[in-house]
């Protein structure tokens, strides 16, 4: 029986402990403080998830992350990191505590999202491995997944399918043996950066592709300009894709497409976009509609502002710039149809 500590008590983590209990291995889910009202209402209420709106199965147990040293992790065979991106710091901690001799397990990242540091973008995967080196971790070994699969979707067993990339692949195939269902499908791909990549700014541009709904003086009929918009995320990943060195043919695949598809077709981003898409500012949207809404395609856009627009221009990434500028300027959506390619 495999050992499993997932990080984060949030819709995400929860639904990925579903693949986890049907191979029958022991997890627990750690809460970060954040989650002490959600741990408590789940136990209190026979782990009943609030935010999945169903039963967690009752072998899956929740602690508050200040309960956590009163257990033994001595034979611990892999950790699941599914906070959200600013939880990344708080990840580390716990790690602290529950590895002895700073000896890690195998980590697998479920966070999505892209950093800069030192004036270079920086991956997830990096910044993790870079504060693991930072607390003399040993043995540090991580792998990611990402691809088009909605919490929602997968508590409820549907269809779905996702890619774990590690430079390792014996290590990616590993988790694919240990994680995989009938329900759950799992490719591997050493396209570390193509997958990460894809998978963090595929939010700016299901912000971009929802601005289709309210771009029209019919609002009812929206197909073409979606697709239109589609076709230029795509080309417009795929040179983020290039820029940081993965490979150009991981956008076409469920980490890129599948997931923006995905992602565009609903949820938050997307939301967010159709709210642009109607002439609102991003100020006026976090003041009323999206008072309490975390949308990361928004918070991606702060913190690549800067960079982005150092590494391209208008004429190369017309909607990628435009977006974030949107948000992070406060500015009216003004898309430059004639920079498509």
């Amino acid at each position: 029986m495999t050992k499993i500590i997932i990080l984060g008590a949030g819709a995400m983590s929860t639904a990925f402990s579903f693949p986890c209990n049907e191979n029958k291995h022991q997890i627990l889910i750690v809460g970060s403080s954040l989650d002490d009202k959600l741990i408590d209402n789940i136990n209190e209420n026979n782990n009943f998830h609030p935010t999945l709106k169903i039963k967690i199965p009752n072998k899956i147990k929740f602690i508050k992350c200040k309960n956590l040293l009163q257990k033994n992790y001595e034979s611990l065979d892999l950790v699941v990191i599914g906070t959200n991106s600013k939880g990344i710091e708080w990840s580390t901690e716990i790690l602290e505590q529950i590895c002895k001799g700073k000896k890690l397990p195998p980590i697998l990242l479920l966070t999505k999202g892209l950093a800069v540091h030192n004036n270079k973008f920086e991956l997830l995967i990096e910044k993790l491995s870079r504060l693991l080196t930072y607390k003399k971790f040993r043995n540090i070994n991580i792998s990611a997944v990402a691809g088009p699969c909605l919490a929602g979707e997968l508590a409820i067993k549907n269809h779905s399918s996702v890619v774990i990339t590690n430079k390792d692949l014996k290590t990616a195939q590993w988790l694919k043996n240990i994680l995989t269902t009938n329900y759950y499908h799992i490719f591997t791909s050493n396209d570390v950066i193509g997958v990460e990549v894809c998978a963090a700014i595929k939010n700016i541009f299901s912000m971009v592709i929802g601005l289709a709904k309210n771009l029209n003086i019919n609002n009812n009929h929206h197909l073409n300009t979606s697709a239109a918009l589609f076709s230029q995320c795509v080309y417009e990943m795929e040179l983020f894709v290039s820029l940081l060195k993965g490979r150009k043919e991981t956008v076409k695949g469920l980490a890129g497409i599948g997931d923006l598809h995905v992602s565009a077709a609903g949820g938050r981003n997307s939301l967010m976009g159709s709210y642009l898409g109607k002439g609102f500012l991003y100020s006026e949207l976090k003041e009323s509609q999206m008072k309490n809404i975390t949308v990361e395609g928004a918070e991606l856009s702060f913190e690549i502002f800067e960079l982005a627009n150092k590494s391209f221009n208008m004429k190369q990434s017309p909607l990628l710039l435009t977006m974030i500028e949107a948000i992070v300027k406060n500015k009216k959506m003004n898309i430059k149809w004639e920079y498509f390619n």
